[in-house]
């Protein structure tokens, strides 16, 4: 790149990028020169977007930048209007896993379009620039910064409903950057891996939000668990459930946890997001329950956590054997996961997951990794019962058999009947 200026109006060059329609060299480019109208600039940009979500993660490695681009893919899927914006500035990931090859463009009146991704997707990231993909970005703050801010100032983002930021790991110029000059930044999630060197970077993350005034949407715990392809036995290769306790000592949402597939790291490798070609797998399912509340955000409802722990929006996990509620809740065949907003009183998303095998105390922790709050069920055993209080869901027995979400929507507005508990042993 050339004719680079820092945040403080000096010139710098970098050898880093020759590429005639980098943002930060194009001719035909004039930046901004005071500081009040770059700030205009940018809030003249982020006013047509409607929600602004940072992706953090306190450690490299967690598999991040895949989750963000996953969470983009899924939104777009689900009819959003979306944008990716790459700002690891030494990693940028993400033109890889998009299998993106050509540039962003410049435009007679000085700004950028971004590239056209998949699923309709549009993205930019500084790995769009470079001269070769294993060029080094050998570069301090100020340079970091100008970047950023050209991506949210001069970028022709348009009419979007959601902004996703793929943030490097850590708390340090790039996520800083980003949270002071946006101002609004609707929220952030958090990722991490189950083990303990993981949660604890993760914990300077939520910290890090907080300085900022950032909200928490939540933590997705990525990598938990592995189903062999041949034996079908579930390994916890990273531990499991630490992105669980990570939430409810942070108290912050809980968002779900990411099981290992082989087929993610074939589509990361071929350029395709996962949530895109694979979807009705437990993975993709995950992937479509994390950007539940993310949904609920552009429908108007909130993400601040309430004092135990727990969010406007919640997740009730309803046990069910053909098709509807299951009586005995040891004889479910699947759960359907209701993401509901308690202010207004509705559901915001559904998935239906397969019961896991039925073994002494698996059930608790398994739905306390996807994000269970509260479980209405027909019937249930006091053991179980004491299992799940111990993991800090609620469950209400009684609940008669009949249509899952018709009982839900029934539980919401208070008008749901109860009877007996019919496993009370």
């Amino acid at each position: 790149m050339t004719g680079m200026k820092d945040h403080h109006g000096n010139d710098e060059t970098c050898s880093t990028c020759g590429h005639g329609e980098c943002s930060q060299g194009a001719a035909e480019h004039a930046p901004l020169s005071e500081p009040d109208d770059e700030e205009k600039a940018v809030a003249r940009r982020m006013s047509r977007i409607k929600k602004k979500i940072l992706v953090l993660s306190g450690k490299g490695g967690v598999g991040k930048s895949t989750v963000a681009v996953n969470i983009a893919a899924a939104l777009s899927r689900a009819g959003k209007k979306v944008g990716l914006m790459d700002i690891d500035i030494h990693g940028p990931s993400v033109p890889k896993l998009l299998g993106m090859h050509h540039l962003p463009t410049s435009n007679p009146r000085g700004g950028i379009r971004p590239a056209d991704g998949p699923g309709g997707l549009k993205v930019m990231s500084i790995g769009f620039f470079l001269k070769n993909g294993d060029d080094a970005v050998i570069w301090r703050g100020p340079m970091k910064y100008g970047v950023i801010r050209q991506f949210l100032s001069d970028v022709e983002w348009g009419d979007l409903d959601f902004l996703i930021v793929d943030s490097p790991p850590g708390t340090g110029d790039e996520p800083l950057s980003v949270a002071q000059m946006i101002r609004d930044v609707d929220g952030a999630v958090i990722v991490t891996t189950p083990q303990d060197i993981a949660v604890d970077d993760v914990k300077r993350s939520v910290s890090f939000c907080g300085s900022l005034s950032v909200p928490v949407i939540g933590v997705v715990e990525n990598m938990c668990g592995f189903v062999c392809p041949h034996c079908s036995q579930e390994v916890d290769i990273f531990k499991r459930g630490g992105g669980a306790l990570l939430a409810r000592e942070m108290k912050v949402p809980y968002l779900g946890a990411i099981p290992i597939d082989p087929a993610i790291v074939l589509a990361c490798d071929n350029g395709v997001p996962f949530i895109l070609d694979k979807a009705g797998t437990p993975a993709a399912e995950a992937f479509e329950k994390v950007i539940s509340p993310l949904l609920a955000l552009d429908r108007g409802s909130g993400t601040e956590a309430s004092t135990e722990g727990g969010a406007a929006s919640e997740v009730v996990a309803v046990p069910v054997v053909d098709g509807k509620v299951a009586m005995h809740f040891g004889h479910c065949e699947n759960f359907r996961l209701f993401t509901v907003d308690r202010e207004k009183n509705e559901i915001v998303g559904t998935i239906e997951v397969e019961a896991p095998p039925h073994e002494p105390g698996l059930l608790p922790g398994w739905l306390r990794e996807k994000g269970a709050t509260r479980i209405l069920a027909g019937g249930m055993g006091t053991r179980a019962l004491g299992l799940f209080s111990d993991m800090g869901i609620e469950v209400e027995t009684g609940i008669p058999s009949g249509a899952p979400e018709s009982l839900v929507n029934d539980w919401l507005r208070g008008d749901l009947v109860r009877g007996r508990n019919v496993c009370d042993h």
